[in-house]
């Protein structure tokens, strides 16, 4: 299928690589079939473009929070289970959504810790998993002084 975009332009996207998010993303929850993207003359990084195949002018730049020194132990509900059709462990990733902030808040780009995305990479299906509060299982190991 041939999808126009704001960020790539007029793209080919082969159906086998759609990344369906049954419930959307917070905020865009009719925005459920996405894309990952990022660019072709560059070896592939940790951040990627989230590219919503619904709204052209909707993407997220996402990240492997390994990347930035978080590891996330998450427990699934069972709907959220069965939104990613029950995966195994090795078949699943947890991104990052990067946010600016506000410029009266410095401008600053920052992972959003609160709601990363689980995708099941088999099934091709992801959900937002946003939590009330960061738990302690969040570590915290690229700091640069102790605490």
């Amino acid at each position: 299928m041939k999808v126009d975009t704001y960020l790539f332009g007029s793209i080919e996207v082969v159906a086998e690589k759609v990344i369906s998010f049954p419930k959307g993303l917070a905020g865009f929850e009719s925005n459920t079939r996405y894309m990952l993207a990022h660019e072709v003359d560059r070896p592939q990084g940790s951040t990627f473009t989230l590219q919503s195949l619904d709204e052209p002018t909707l993407a997220f730049q996402i990240v492997d929070p390994g990347t930035l020194g978080f590891s996330y132990s998450l427990a699934l509900t069972d709907e959220e289970n069965a939104v990613l059709q029950s995966p195994a462990a090795e078949d699943v990733v947890v991104m990052q959504v990067l946010y600016r902030a506000a410029p009266e808040e410095g401008g600053a780009i920052t992972p959003s810790l609160r709601a990363p995305l689980v995708i099941n990479t088999r099934a091709r299906l992801g959900l937002q998993k946003v939590m009330e509060t960061i738990k302690s299982n969040i570590v915290l190991s690229n700091l640069a002084n102790p605490v």
